[in-house]
């Protein structure tokens, strides 16, 4: 049973709202020395951003465009932002603020002063739209928003649709209501709360198989102990590393990848808001950087590129959000030399849980569980399988699942202790974990997590559509792509000028990376005798 150290928070939202410790997975915190060190009053802000300010203040943290910023800069900038929170907005410890902007600096500032006043960052992609956003704002009872100006329109209808959300702020814009004009005459120093280490500091919200986003709630000291695992001791970064990567930091993993990693050891990141591959090797050869975090479709789309740049600075290169395919990794090392790390992590468990690197790769295993955590594979009925037999993938360590007010999914997920991530692998007589297959319906596309019913739901609002069904369709560049089979109300109108406009629709009411980018049509779904869709036959089709 965990024994809950007094939290700082006055707003007590987030501890009321974790699931029944009984339905907690195993924490262990007593297999690494330094998970052992951790005090009991913790916030990741302290240790990430004022104590590393406090020994690289003049270093630079963050490359972006032209600008350079400093950890001193950084750290007043958080500071100053911490103040417009407390006494313009009125954040309490504990309250939870929205955030949404690219991967940028002023997102980096805005999500330190979150943490420094005791507050809950609630970090949003980009691309998401209103729909999704509202969705947020209620499940999390979400009342303040700070949002890059330039996607101010979604924001704006959120604002307008949603129950709780009350105010959004916005920075990169002019004018006396900015987050600039507010934090102009702030002190540029803020006294960062004394948190404790298991308060709930971040709810990320990630795409599940079944129904809406989940909200997995993560302590102060799990932001600290993905720096302490993998960071420290498969990445093993120095002060003089420069990271850049295509992640967006409203994902956990460019959270770690991207800020909380460089800034673990005084090393530096460059942000860039839109990346591709071209870009991605430009900035490597511009910025001499040294570690790259991307998905495995733009190492794929690098290798034939890297020849006419100069990326002789890289060292490392780690590779995330969907299997890496043996002839990705083979062309990638042919092509630069560096042997990719492919790292396994999830949302869930909020970084990177079984990975290799060095001379311990072997070419086409995901790789064994980094120091911290353990593995085991079981069959459906909970029992563990021998080594050389395809099972369910179950992961344990100092960082587990904890579902925002979601008892269906947290039972699913975590069940005798472990978390059960919804991968097929196998383990190897030499402890190496093979990926299989996903064990559920979700659709991993080029590093993004895609719910088939969620895009089902959102087709089923176009009037045209009598009923439908997505599913993942294997795809030699993307690993798999959204297909939707559709069944129309009026027949004669299947075809491409129907199929585009569907595409549309979608794009234009949710994140438009999770688009049907093909679409069959069909004069009815194939179901069980007790209505079921049988997406098995779907899938058999392609």
């Amino acid at each position: 049973m965990h024994r809950f150290e007094p939290s700082a928070h006055i707003d007590t939202f987030a501890r009321d709202h974790l699931p029944p410790q009984d339905q907690w997975p195993v924490m262990r915190w007593d297999t690494l020395p330094e998970l052992q060190a951790y005090p009991k009053r913790m916030n990741c802000a302290r240790e990430l951003l004022d104590k590393q300010a406090a020994i690289h203040g003049n270093r630079p943290v963050i490359y972006y465009n032209d600008e350079v910023w400093t950890y001193s800069r950084l750290l007043e900038t958080a500071n100053r932002i911490a103040h417009v929170l407390v006494e313009d907005l009125g954040i309490k410890p504990g309250n939870r603020v929205l955030l949404r902007s690219p991967n940028n600096p002023m997102y980096v500032a805005c999500w330190f002063a979150v943490m420094k006043v005791g507050a809950i960052a609630v970090a949003t992609m980009p691309l998401y739209r209103w729909r999704e956003l509202t969705f947020m704002t209620e499940k999390a009872e979400i009342e303040v928003a700070i949002c890059d100006w330039r996607l101010r329109d979604e924001m704006e209808t959120t604002l307008k649709e949603s129950k709780n959300l009350k105010r959004a702020v916005y920075f990169y814009k002019d004018g006396v209501d900015s987050l600039e004009a507010l934090m102009a005459s702030k002190p540029a120093e803020f006294e960062t709360l004394d948190t404790a280490w298991d308060d709930v500091c971040l709810i990320a919200f990630t795409s599940g198989t079944t129904g809406p986003a989940k909200g997995c709630m993560h302590f102060h000291r799990d932001v600290m102990a993905i720096c302490d695992t993998f960071n420290r001791y498969v990445l093993r970064p120095t002060k003089d590393d420069i990271f850049t990567g295509s992640p967006p930091l409203a994902f956990t993993f460019g959270l770690g990848a991207l800020v909380t990693f460089p800034m673990h050891v005084g090393a530096s990141t460059v942000l860039v808001e839109q990346y591709n591959p071209q870009k991605m090797l430009e900035t490597i050869q511009e910025k001499k950087v040294t570690i790259l975090f991307t998905a495995p479709t733009a190492y794929r789309a690098m290798t034939d590129m890297a020849k006419d740049y100069d990326i002789s600075s890289l060292k490392k290169g780690v590779s995330a959000g969907e299997t890496l395919p043996l002839p990705v990794w083979q062309g990638w090392y042919d092509a630069t030399g560096v042997k990719l790390i492919d790292g396994l992590g999830g949302t869930e468990i909020l970084h990177i849980f079984i990975t290799s690197e060095g001379d311990g790769i072997r070419p086409g295993a995901t790789g064994k569980p980094i120091p911290g955590y353990e593995a085991a594979i079981f069959d459906r009925d909970g029992n563990p399988v021998p080594p050389g037999i395809v099972g369910r993938l179950a992961i344990r360590g100092p960082v587990g699942c904890r579902y925002l007010d979601n008892p269906e999914r947290q039972k699913a997920y975590v069940q005798n202790g472990w978390n059960f991530t919804g991968d097929a692998y196998l383990c190897d007589e030499d402890g190496y974990y093979w990926y299989q297959a996903r064990a559920d319906d979700m659709i991993i596309s080029a590093g993004y997590n895609i719910s088939g019913p969620e895009v089902e739901a959102v087709l089923m609002l176009h009037p045209l559509v009598q009923e439908c069904a997505v599913i993942g369709a294997p795809d030699p560049e993307r690993g798999q792509i959204v297909k939707a089979y559709v069944a129309l109300r009026d027949k004669t109108k299947a075809g491409p000028e129907t199929a585009r406009a569907l595409q549309d629709f979608v794009k234009a009411e949710i994140a438009p990376y999770k688009y049907p980018r093909a679409v069959d049509f069909i004069d009815a779904l194939p179901r069980t005798e007790t209505g079921k869709v049988q997406r098995f036959v779907l899938r058999q089709r392609n």
